[in-house]
């Protein structure tokens, strides 16, 4: 951003008084902008002993794999946002949601909230951010093939809890993929 929305003057970086970090700061009417992380609301969708998974129609990452996630809106809640995202991308209905991981990612400003939710019923078909979608068996998940590092972190922990049947809430920081 390179001008206030308050008064259009131009904006520049520095600490604001009383504060410790550099801020975005109007060089006219002295209104401060924070930049906050975003947040990627998603969901584990769960069918008998698979996961619903979707293949990407959009960049980033078209083509590959990844279970419905997405920003949250304004003036949703995380839950609602993940069962929002299954039903555009995936067309799909998920009921029992529970907070599964909340993984940060400081280096590009995402925190992704992952939950677990049983498919409603077996009807699934792709949303317009979508190429295909299908239930996937956790030994045949796509794991060459998945969109972003933090889905592969979030799927690998899943198919572990699964086998033991005990789902911790896992919390974590990735970092930038090497």
């Amino acid at each position: 951003m390179k001008f206030c929305p308050q008064c259009a003057a131009p904006l520049g970086r520095k600490i604001p008084p009383g504060d410790h970090l550099q801020r975005l700061v109007c060089d006219l009417c002295e209104t401060i902008l924070y930049e906050n992380p975003k947040i990627v609301a998603g969901c584990i969708v769960e069918w008998e002993d698979s996961v619903l998974l979707c293949r990407r129609a959009i960049d980033p990452r078209m083509g590959f794999w990844t279970f419905p996630a997405g920003f949250m809106e304004l003036g949703e809640g995380t839950e609602e946002a993940a069962c929002r995202e299954t039903l555009e991308e995936a067309q799909a209905i998920v009921q029992a949601c529970q907070l599964y991981a909340v993984v940060s990612m400081p280096h590009i400003g995402q925190v992704y909230m992952v939950f677990r939710g049983q498919l409603a019923a077996p009807d699934y078909r792709p949303g317009p951010e979508s190429l295909e979608v299908d239930l996937f068996v956790h030994d045949r998940i796509p794991w060459d093939s998945l969109a972003f590092p933090v889905i592969r972190d979030v799927l690998a922990r899943y198919v572990s809890d699964a086998r033991t049947g005990v789902f911790p809430l896992y919390v974590a920081s990735l970092g930038p993929s090497k």
